[in-house]
């Protein structure tokens, strides 16, 4: 789907259904993370979206076009096109706050918000600017060592040790799935869309009125905290937690599914929408 000159990859699947679920990834994700999940909500018409400079779509060369804004204006013309009313938007880590930014941009939208090892962004200018200064160092880092580089020495950072204990097989389909990426894209979406460039919308939160599961793994101390700041500030949200890392749904994702499955069941399904 073109829009505003960027081809988006979708994928749809169960488009006979009413209730909608759309899934968004993380930095260096694509569709692809989602696929193992989703086997479990064939009750759902199910939404995935490669964001921009990641998977299928586009990345464009200019790192203004990745800003937060025009990102959230992309997903409402995705949302309007496919006809999406009153949905679940879920998403992970980067996924996450686009769609944290999302729900706070475009509140009448949704009818359930999912969001695992997510945040609201960096509370002050200090630290975002901070933040912006090493997310433009790695960026260049990814453009001039190449995809393999950044790859291999992203695999070792500490959000991500969990994942040493995966299976082999599961590990390599996450390494494929980070080498496939185009390291224009990535750099720039740090650049445009990163936690340093975005606002912070922890104040927007406590707008919030519809449901919010937010989901952490109990090994992931950072994000739990914030997950937990973040359900002490919201009307309608709660907080579970697994025994995994930061990416619950490759880690754990049968785990990950039942929790989400069941918060459906009673906050979606069961009439709130």
């Amino acid at each position: 789907m073109e829009i505003e000159g960027v081809n988006y990859h979708i994928e749809l699947m169960n488009e006979n259904k009413d209730q909608t679920l759309v899934l968004l990834h993380g930095f260096t994700g694509s569709t692809k993370t989602w696929h193992k999940v989703i086997t479990d909500f064939k009750q759902y018409k199910i939404v995935l979206i490669d964001l921009l400079g990641h998977g299928g779509t586009d990345s464009p060369k200019d790192p203004e076009r990745y800003s937060m804004e025009l990102q959230l204006q992309d997903l409402e013309k995705i949302f309007d096109h496919l006809k999406l009313k009153n949905f679940v938007l879920g998403g992970y880590s980067m996924g996450g706050r686009t769609a944290l930014a999302y729900a706070c941009t475009f509140p009448d939208r949704l009818s359930v918000l999912l969001l695992e090892s997510s945040s609201p962004g960096l509370k002050t200018e200090e630290q975002r600017s901070e933040r912006r200064r090493n997310d433009g160092r790695l960026a260049e880092r990814i453009v001039s060592g190449g995809i393999i580089s950044f790859v291999d020495s992203w695999e070792k950072i500490p959000l991500f040790r969990t994942q040493d204990a995966l299976p082999e097989h599961v590990k390599a389909e996450v390494r494929e799935e980070r080498l496939a990426q185009d390291p224009i894209g990535l750099a720039n979406s740090l650049i445009g869309m990163g936690t340093g460039a975005q606002v912070s919308y922890w104040e927007a939160i406590s707008q919030l009125q519809q449901p919010v599961l937010l989901v952490t793994g109990q090994m992931d101390e950072k994000f739990t905290a914030i997950a937990e700041e973040m359900v002490s500030l919201m009307p309608n949200a709660e907080h579970r937690e697994i025994m995994a890392g930061h990416a619950l749904h490759v880690e754990k994702p049968a785990e990950f599914a039942t929790i989400v499955g069941e918060y459906l069941k009673m906050n979606f399904l069961g009439g709130k929408s």
